[in-house]
């Protein structure tokens, strides 16, 4: 039997989350909701916007279940509040698992994930709770990534690695294995991590210049 979903976030993440819960999983979206001060309309993806401050009254935890959908937006601290929101209004937080995820880990996957499409994870790794695997991503074996992180899309995160709470890992990083990243920690875009990153880290790769060559003046393209 379907169970049914109510979705926090009214955003482009939870347009997403809607689609893919209710195209790939067992779960039923019957409503989102957002915090009372953010309600401007009362209609999201053809269903009934609630404000979060009534939702286990309209919507109770007994016979739903819930999934915030928000982003990395202080550095996932608002994703982790309304996690912790969910929980002590007492739903059970879904998460949501493609099922053209390779997931070798005895589905060792926390709550309120959101692991997409051509994610591959690894034996005897470890998924924390409310963690976000964007498409393509490769977690190694033995690796442990920490509590309300984003992982962008194409991350390889090699062997053995550590990641803390509340990370972000932008597109196209590499982090080599058996590193250890400290929590809050910040790798950019295609950034090379090679040993251990201390708390609070901010890791960014320098971006491509311009040449000082017009399109128009190259011969071989």
């Amino acid at each position: 039997m379907m169970r049914k979903l109510v979705i926090f976030g009214t955003g482009e993440i939870a347009q997403l989350a809607h689609y893919y819960f209710e195209n790939d999983s067992d779960y039923d979206v019957v409503a989102f909701t957002v915090d009372e001060a953010y309600l401007t309309d009362r209609e999201f993806c053809g269903l009934p916007v609630v404000a979060f401050e009534n939702v286990a009254d309209r919507y109770p935890p007994a016979d739903h279940a819930l999934f915030v959908a928000l982003s990395y937006s202080k550095l996932n601290q608002i994703r982790k509040q309304k996690f912790e929101a969910g929980l002590a209004l007492g739903y059970d937080l879904a998460s949501y698992i493609s099922s053209s995820a390779t997931v070798l880990n005895e589905h060792s996957v926390g709550r309120n994930c959101f692991i997409l499409e051509d994610n591959t994870i690894q034996p005897f790794s470890h998924i924390g709770d409310n963690v976000t695997l964007w498409s393509g991503n490769h977690i190694g074996h033995h690796s442990d990534i920490g509590s309300h992180t984003f992982i962008s899309s194409h991350v390889v995160v090699s062997g053995g690695v550590r990641i803390g709470e509340q990370c972000f890992i932008g597109v196209n990083a590499t982090l080599r294995d058996h590193v250890s990243i400290g929590a809050r920690c910040v790798i950019g875009a295609a950034a090379l991590i090679l040993s251990d990153a201390e708390a609070d880290g901010v890791y960014v790769s320098s971006t491509t210049e311009r040449s000082r060559v017009p399109s128009s003046k190259l011969r071989k393209i």
